[in-house]
Parts: C-alpha cells; sequence; structure tokens
C-alpha cells in the first residue's frame, strides 16, 4: 500500500481567497491527510540533493541544460549524463511524472519547491517528465514549477530537464497500479494501492457544483451517516491524483475499475496558492490537474475517507 504524500497545505480559505480558520472547512489545510513529509525533507550532498521522503536523488542545479529541449533532446541529454558518469552516477534520467509531482509544494510558488528547499537554478516554468500521454502519444506530461500546473504538450516542445535517479527506497513507495487494485464493498470501493475508500457513486449529486456546494455535499454526508460512516470528506489534490493510472485514458483510470460513470472534472479540497480564489481540479479523461474557480459550477465532488 502506498498512502498520498501529504500536502504542506496549512492555510484554508474562503471562495473569494481570503485566509480563514480551518475549523470544520472540511479543506486540505483542516483534514492534512497522507504521508507525513520527514524532517529534514532534503540532504544537500553537494551537486546532488537526496529527498529523505521518496529516496530519490535529484541534480542540485535544477537546470543543468540551461535551455529548454525538446522531448527527445531531453531523453539524450540524460544519457550523456550516463556516459559522463555525471556526478560520480550512471543511472540518470527524465523523471517520471509521479517522480516530478512528489517534489510539489502547494503552500509556495515561484517557485512550487518545499520551503527551505536546496535547490538551485530552478526555472517557474515547465519541466519535462518521461512519460508519454497515453490519449495523445506524440505528447508527453510536463509539470509547471512556477504554480504546479500538470499538462501534456507536443513532444516536439522545448521545456526543462532535471535529471533524477533513485538512491535508497525512501519511507514512501510509488506503488504502480495493477487490474485488481479495488475492492468493491456496498456502494463504495477500497483502493488497495494507496488505503482510500471512494464512493462508487462517483458524481454526488448529478450535475457540476462549486467549490464551496462540493465542501457543503461532503460535510451533509456525514451529518446523514452515508452508508454508514461520518468521515467523508472532499479528497485532497494527491489523493484524487493517486487514482490516475497513466497508461489509460477516457477514463484515467485502471481498466476495470469499478466506478459505473466518471465525470470529466472533480474539485479537490486543497486550494491554489498561486490565486486563492481557485482550487486544484483533476480532469479524468487523461489526468490533467489544473485549478477552477471557486464559485464556479463546473465540476463533480467525489467524496473519499481513509481506511
Amino acid at each position: 500500500m502506498s498512502k498520498p504524500i501529504a500536502t504542506d497545505q496549512s492555510q484554508c480559505f474562503d471562495p473569494d481567497g481570503k485566509a480563514i480558520p480551518c475549523q470544520g472547512t472540511g479543506q486540505d489545510g483542516e483534514t492534512r491527510t497522507g504521508a507525513p513529509w520527514p524532517e529534514p525533507r532534503f540532504t544537500d550532498q553537494g551537486p546532488c540533493v537526496l529527498d529523505n521522503l521518496t529516496g530519490l536523488m535529484w541534480t542540485k542545479d535544477a537546470n543543468p541544460e540551461e535551455f529548454p529541449l525538446s522531448w527527445e533532446e531531453a531523453l539524450a541529454a540524460v544519457q550523456a549524463m550516463n556516459r559522463d558518469q555525471a556526478h560520480g552516477y550512471s543511472d540518470w534520467r527524465l523523471p517520471t511524472r509521479p517522480q516530478l509531482f512528489s517534489l510539489i509544494s502547494h503552500t509556495e510558488i515561484n517557485p512550487a519547491l518545499p520551503k527551505g528547499h536546496p535547490f538551485e537554478n530552478v526555472f517557474a516554468g515547465y519541466y519535462w517528465t518521461a512519460d508519454s500521454c497515453a490519449r495523445f502519444p506524440n505528447q508527453a506530461w510536463y509539470l509547471h514549477l512556477g504554480g504546479a500546473r500538470v499538462f501534456s504538450g507536443m513532444k516536439h516542445g522545448s521545456y526543462m530537464v532535471w535529471p533524477v535517479r533513485v538512491d535508497e527506497p525512501g519511507p514512501w513507495r510509488m506503488a504502480a497500479p495493477t487490474g485488481d487494485r479495488f475492492i468493491t464493498h456496498e456502494n463504495w470501493a477500497e483502493d488497495s494501492l494507496t488505503g482510500l475508500g471512494w464512493m462508487q457513486t462517483s458524481s454526488l449529486p448529478a450535475k457540476p457544483v462549486s467549490w464551496p456546494q462540493a465542501l457543503e455535499l461532503v460535510r451533509k454526508l456525514n451529518e446523514d451517516d452515508a452508508m454508514g460512516f461520518n468521515d467523508w470528506r472532499l479528497p485532497n489534490i494527491r489523493e484524487l491524483d493517486s487514482l490516475i493510472d497513466l497508461a489509460a485514458h477516457t477514463p484515467a483510470l485502471t481498466p476495470g475499475h469499478p466506478f459505473p460513470h466518471v465525470e470529466l472534472g472533480y474539485w479537490s479540497s486543497t486550494t491554489s496558492v498561486y490565486d486563492p480564489s481557485y482550487a486544484w481540479v483533476l480532469y479524468t479523461q487523461d489526468g490533467r490537474i489544473g485549478v477552477g474557480f471557486k464559485t464556479g459550477e463546473d465540476f463533480f465532488a467525489w467524496p473519499v475517507r481513509s481506511l
């Protein structure tokens, strides 16, 4: 089991983006679920930095190639590092999408990296991952280190390169999806990969709602002891992202999943600190991570609980 990494969000915000007390909000800043970060999060090892949470080693220079490259050029640049045994290692690679996303802070912007990180030369823009987009194979996933959005783009586009290697396994594991990951119960499903329980009716109500409406919906579910539980919550953005299987699309969920109707977009409980009048949203068609204006009735709520 690989519980999603906790975000570092500790504040809560109203729909207009004003900071408010967290008690009773049901927001990410209150629930604080997920695998905790170690202290210190990073160990500076000179030209390299070890992430003590994931066991991944990154180049301390977050832009060693200096200029943006195409996806194929990025892969070739990492191969050249291995031929040259850069920093004493020959197993550098372009990070996968989960690996690069694991670095993200949901409290800091420009760059969206954890406060006090030791990295240098960080570009607050787009960085390539090693993962192709299943829906559009001529595209690959990239992540915006200014604000943390995750999108895919044409492989002939030009983005930054940040090499990574696996040093020693950290306390958090990046488990791969399997075909039998979900265990169904009455009206809800257990994700054996993450230890989360999801409502099988993944669109409550059967129309898009605003962010405040989504939070209120979950509060009422708990008042009603929905399905015998009173600990439902709106998932944070990392918990929503944990559902994604990058090998699938439309929806980007593991084949054989038990959810009868998956909507195109879901609210998370995590506010975007780039503009706190927006909250993070998962788009299920291929797994994009973007934001939605909190007062817009544009997305759905998918309640979750920890098991």
